[in-house]
């Protein structure tokens, strides 16, 4: 499939936005039609909620679109997923949504998959490990819509008053560095949040630091490998057993951490890019670096992207197609990532960011895009197995923690609820 992209780019990527800008007529058969679209907010206030970007994105698409409607409706995070579950259930499913996942309403053949709607240029435009990453048995359902990757975080200043030259390039030095930090009186050296908000990322980023991952390359769970065991009775011993995280991982959430960061309260943490407008708003000199390895860099980095997915429910393939070859026009993507800290899901805009000396400090989140490994969100038993990691995974770095123990029973979960939905 990767072959398949990247071929596909190679032949059409130049038409791209002629071919997303033309073919403007109205909707089946010269009547008006009104599309629906559920999606999710990225601002953080009234001010730059989602629902701006929609609204002047569907303004310009109708312009050009005389014939066909778009209504967008945005909601938190914590409500989004929840109000397209309802809708589907009670057959009023919306045309588009831009939400979390799309596995399950694949594997139930609600969804029209990526080539019965994109132009070919378009869809071969995808960053290939994203279009992969939003395939069910091997057809692409899920369009990514925002992604981001992670690094590593350190505070320059924090490093600079105790000593530390240079920021940490494998376990070893994140051990010798915290305990550097924790001699000077620092709050929090080593932030490792395994609170409930986001187990699930903060279990992988580790996983994959130390050679480990969820799934292997067949995508059969890999929960209880031995790298995975040895990533978190490392973390148990050096990092937690000897204090240098502040504090209980299993009750710190992201969010928390973050704004210790952005306090000053915390010298290193694993963090993506909206943390650099976090910390930037409270005056942190702030570096990043590639996820440090046992002996050296991570073998890979965590990618997450977030999905847009379109119901067959409604019938209107062409108009949904149409609405998102303009969606995804390089321009488009481009505004939507610069206006969220997001990293571009196409390569037209990837390379458009790249150029551009405005986002350098997205470059390094960038360039690791490629290659960035992703939660298995292909699997419809991924759901219950990140709920299950959420729940079990802060307290096996503690005292009483039994990283062997808890992740072959994480392991056998999964296992059961993957034989389930084969």
């Amino acid at each position: 499939m990767r072959r398949r992209y990247v071929s596909l780019a190679a032949a059409g990527l130049a038409a791209t936005m002629t071919l997303t800008l033309t073919g403007c007529g109205s909707g089946s058969g010269g009547k008006d039609v009104a599309l629906t679209l559920i999606a999710a907010d990225y601002g953080d206030s009234k001010a730059n909620s989602s629902q701006r970007y929609w609204d002047g994105l569907v303004r310009a698409f109708e312009e050009q679109n005389p014939g066909i409607k778009v209504d967008v409706k945005v909601y938190n995070w914590t409500d989004v997923d929840k109000k397209v579950e309802e809708l589907v259930d009670s057959g009023k499913a919306p045309d588009m949504a831009q939400v979390g996942a799309y596995a399950d309403y694949a594997a139930r053949g609600k969804l029209y998959g990526a080539d019965d709607l994109l132009s070919i240029p378009v869809q071969a435009d995808f960053t290939p490990s994203l279009a992969e990453a939003g395939e069910y048995q091997r057809k692409q359902y899920g369009m990514p819509f925002g992604a981001s990757t992670r690094r590593l975080f350190y505070n320059k200043k924090l490093f600079a008053a105790a000593g530390i030259t240079a920021p940490p390039q494998n376990w070893s030095d994140i051990l010798s560095d915290a305990q550097a930090l924790k001699a000077h009186g620092v709050k929090i050296p080593f932030a490792l949040p395994l609170g409930p908000e986001e187990t699930q990322a903060e279990t992988l980023e580790w996983m994959l630091a130390g050679g480990g991952d969820y799934t292997d390359q067949i995508g059969k769970y890999t929960i209880n490998s031995p790298e995975n065991v040895k990533t978190f009775e490392w973390l148990q011993k050096e990092l937690v057993g000897k204090d240098l995280t502040g504090g209980d991982p299993a009750k710190l959430n992201r969010e928390d951490a973050f704004a210790g960061f952005a306090d000053g309260n915390v010298g290193m943490l694993n963090g993506h890019p909206t943390l650099m407008k976090q910390a930037e708003a409270k005056g942190i000199d702030y570096g990043t670096v590639e996820l440090p390895g046992t002996t050296g860099k991570a073998k890979a980095t965590m990618g997450v992207a977030d999905w847009m997915m379109a119901f067959k429910q409604n019938g209107h393939r062409a108009e949904v197609g149409k609405f998102l070859d303009f969606v995804y026009s390089k321009k488009n993507v481009l505004t939507f990532s610069a206006d969220y800290n997001l990293l571009p899901v196409t390569s037209s805009a990837s390379q458009a960011m790249l150029a551009d000396d405005r986002f350098s400090k997205l470059h390094g989140f960038l360039n690791q895009l490629p290659n960035a490994h992703f939660y298995p969100s292909n699997k419809t038993s991924w759901p219950l197995v990140s709920k299950t990691v959420k729940s079990r995974m802060g307290a096996v770095v503690g005292p009483q923690g039994n990283p062997s123990a808890t992740l072959t029973d994480i392991q056998n979960i999964a296992d059961t609820a993957d034989n389930s939905t084969e």
